[in-house]
């Protein structure tokens, strides 16, 4: 499990206005919880944070420098502002590294199938999945190998490569799956040549005799 440092400073102000004060400064507000600990209103250098995350991910081990402590945290909540490409406010979990934790973690999907070669399509049904490790044991992600998946073969949890963690899913439940090509058939319209009569073949516009 990837660890990094990221520095804070505590929240004294409050008011929902110094908020907006923060993130004029290129900061966002947060609050570190957890762990049997009273709840700590900090403040996050948005650009370091991005930095961070982007190094150890999304379940990684960070270490908050500052006011006086350091404190190992898991990102719990992010909110973000996509129109304004701003960190609006995040929460932070204390976490004890000697007992497990229940996460999310990503499946990535590597190597090109022989059965998408041939013609075939890759589905994956399942991008994360939830394990149980003790924070140090958690991966940044699961990585599957589909290079020999065939037309019409499946990769399940059971095939699911294990670490020191537990996956908290049925084995039976498909991640990947290679789909056959879709044949187009070609449907006979049922439309004859203009001015013919079906049943016997002579035009249709002309006059019985």
């Amino acid at each position: 499990m990837a660890q990094a440092m990221l520095k804070m400073e505590e929240r004294t102000n409050l008011k929902h206005s110094q908020n907006r004060v923060i993130r004029e400064k290129g900061s966002f507000p947060a609050v570190i919880y957890g762990n049997k600990q009273a709840s700590k209103p900090v403040a996050i250098d948005s650009s370091e944070f991005i930095k961070v995350i982007r190094e150890v991910g999304r379940n990684g081990i960070l270490t908050l420098t500052g006011a006086g402590e350091n404190v190992q945290v898991m990102l719990h909540d992010l909110q973000t502002d996509p129109l304004k490409n701003e960190i609006i406010h995040a929460d932070f979990y204390i976490v004890d590294m000697s007992s497990e934790v229940e996460v999310n973690v990503n499946i990535h999907l590597t190597g090109e199938a022989i059965g998408v070669k041939s013609g075939g399509v890759l589905q994956q049904s399942m991008h994360e999945i939830s394990v149980t490790a003790l924070p140090s044991n958690i991966p940044a992600s699961i990585d599957v190998d589909v290079t020999s998946l065939d037309v019409n073969e499946t990769v399940y949890v059971k095939d699911l490569p294990t670490g020191n963690y537990t996956i908290n899913h049925e084995e039976s439940q498909v991640i990947a799956s290679i789909l056959p090509p879709k044949v187009e058939e070609e449907l006979d319209s049922g439309e004859t040549q203009d001015g013919v009569d079906e049943t016997n073949g002579t035009e249709g516009d002309e006059e019985e005799k």
